[in-house]
This record gives C-alpha cells, structure tokens and sequence, in this order.
C-alpha cells in the first residue's frame, strides 16, 4: 500500500518546516517508507516555494507543485489529488490544525470498517474566535438543510480517502469546486473520525469573512437548487400581493373614494423592488456558475514541480512542459494535457 498526502499551501512559510516533519514521521510510523507528500503552492507571495523546493531536494519523499498563479484554496487541492500516486490519499492542511499524527488511527479506522473514505469530524475548534465557530455551525447545518446530498455536519476537508474514491471525485470536473461535497456526493462507505481541532501553529487565516462567504455560496449553489425554488416562492407569493393591491386601488378609484397611505405604498414599492433584486442576484449566481462551465477551461495551471522528474498525467489541468521551446508558438512551453 502507498500513501500520498496533499497539503495545499498558501503564505505558509512559517508553518512548513515543521509541517513537513510531523507528516513525514507520521507517515513512516503508519507505512514505513511507501509515501509521498505533496505540497502545492498555491500562489505564494511569501517564501514559501524556496522552502518547498529546499525540503523537495533534502527529502526524496517530497513532491513540490508550483501553480502558475493564487488558484484559491479548493483548485490548489485539486491540483495535488490530481498529480498524487497513492493507493491511500489523505488531505491535511498547512496550518497543523488538523494533527499529522491523527494518519495511523485514520488507517486503522478506514481497515476495520473497511471504508473508501474517513472524514475527520471536529468535536472542538481550538484558536478561533466565537464568531467564525457560530458562523461554521449554522453554515453547515443551513448546508445540511438546503443540499440534497447528505454533507456531514462539522466537516472540513481534513479526511482519508481511498484510491477508487478518489478516482471517483476526479471524474468531476466543476469549476466552482465545493470538495468536501463532492466527496460526499461520489458515495460508498464513508466513515467519520472524531477529533480535537487544534490552534493554528503560526501565521493567520486563509478564509476570512468574505472567502467564507464565497465558499458558503458555492457550497449551497453547487449543491443544492433551494435557493431558485426559494427565489420562485417569493416572487410568486410578491406577484399575489400585487394583484390584490392593484385590485384594491381599482376599487378605491372606482368608488371616488381618495387613497391614503402615499408612504406605506412606497414602502410596499421600495421591499418588493429589493426582493427582485435579490432574485435576480440568485439567478445571476447560477448563470454565472453555468458561463464558468462552458468556457471549459482547465482548473489549474501547474508552473514547476520540484522532486520529481517525470511530468505527471493529469486530468484536470495544464502543467507546463519546462524542456519545451518557449519561443515556440502556442504558449511558452505549456501543452494541454488532456
């Protein structure tokens, strides 16, 4: 059995040496030397390639991908699920708040229960403040209540997957990747793992508010069409009101009688004109997810890897051919893979 862990990384300079070697600790003690540890450079504007790359060459267990530009968090992820090897595939990310050491206990559990996928569970959420947990509980159970796929509640992506599953996911091909979802959506046996989410070590969060509010919109617009069912209801229920208000101001002229309540009309005007807008703005997200789509670009673009020599296959994305002619038309030395 091998082992591949996909780490992506975004300004994680003071996390990575440390990092490094408690994953890779873990992984010998869990199977001895059949591992490889991706890390995937997310558009660092840090020092974090020079240390990939340093710790690529020190280790030959290492693999550094380098995407060509900041991706953003789920594509950069992608990108290393794409490239790994691994019959068994765990995704941690950078900031050691999900524990390295967790590996040997998430095999054992993916063995006894004989299941494709483990999914770390947290039972407390170390280091962050009351807002971002308060937030993080009603996003999932507002996800659980919206989606039609049943996406386990306090779940993030830190999780054990096998390789048949993973190859599943790969056949996905979105753009607005919500992978914890995904993850969920492919099925088999999916078992969760309890644990304690601990503090960051060093350096500050790659999601704030209004990362998580994007993520939070492609989780519920991936995943779910209740908000254009909600959308439908409002406007129908808006297009009733206006018809019974319309009735009565025929009424009321009808019987020469004079219409009170000039503010409270344009009260009713001012609420009905910014619930159409909020459905139109519902609606321009989807149309904007199927636009995305249709333009079939590749998720990610990959620049440069460091350890390992061979240029990977992948599925999903672009990786730049380092040996080509870049004054070669067509594109400085990047050829489409698939």
């Amino acid at each position: 059995m091998t082992l591949s862990i996909v780490i992506p990384c975004f300004n994680e300079e003071l996390c990575l040496e440390l990092l490094h070697r408690r994953v890779a600790a873990a992984a010998r003690t869990s199977v001895g030397e059949d591992y490889e540890i991706l890390f995937v450079n997310d558009g660092s504007s840090d020092k974090s390639w020079p240390i990939m790359q340093r710790i690529a060459a020190a280790d030959g267990h290492v693999v550094a991908v380098n995407l060509s530009r900041n991706h953003g968090h789920q594509l950069a992820l992608t990108a290393g699920l794409d490239i790994c090897r691994g019959d068994r595939i765990l995704i941690i990310d950078a900031d050691l708040q999900d524990p390295p050491e967790l590996l040997a206990p998430m095999l054992e559990t993916m063995d006894r229960e004989q299941a494709d996928v483990v999914y770390g569970v947290r039972k407390s959420r170390a280091g962050e403040t009351a807002f971002k947990r308060a937030t993080a509980h009603g996003f999932y159970r507002l996800l659980s209540r919206a989606t039609e796929v049943d996406i386990p509640l306090d779940a993030g992506d830190f999780r054990l997957m096998s390789r048949r599953a993973l190859d599943a996911l790969l056949a996905l091909p979105e753009q607005a990747r919500f992978i914890r979802g995904m993850v969920a959506w492919i099925g088999f046996r999916q078992v969760p793992f309890p644990y304690d989410r601990e503090e960051r070590f060093a350096g500050d969060t790659k999601y704030p508010f209004r990362k998580m509010l994007r993520f939070a919109i492609d989780a519920l617009t991936g995943f779910s069409s209740a908000p254009l069912k909600l959308a439908s209801h409002v406007g129908l229920a808006l297009s009733i009101g206006s018809v019974i208000l319309i009735l009565y101001i025929a009424y009321a002229w009808l019987a020469g009688q004079s219409i009170q309540g000039w503010t409270s009309l344009m009260l009713v005007v001012v609420v009905i004109g910014a619930v159409q807008m909020f459905v139109l703005a519902l609606m321009g997200e989807y149309i904007g997810r199927l636009y995305n789509e249709a333009k079939g670009r590749p998720l990610y673009i990959v620049q440069e890897i460091a350890g390992r020599s061979e240029r990977p296959p992948v599925r999903l994305g672009y990786v730049a051919d380092a040996t080509a002619n870049r004054d070669s038309p067509g594109g400085k030395g990047t050829r489409p893979i698939r």
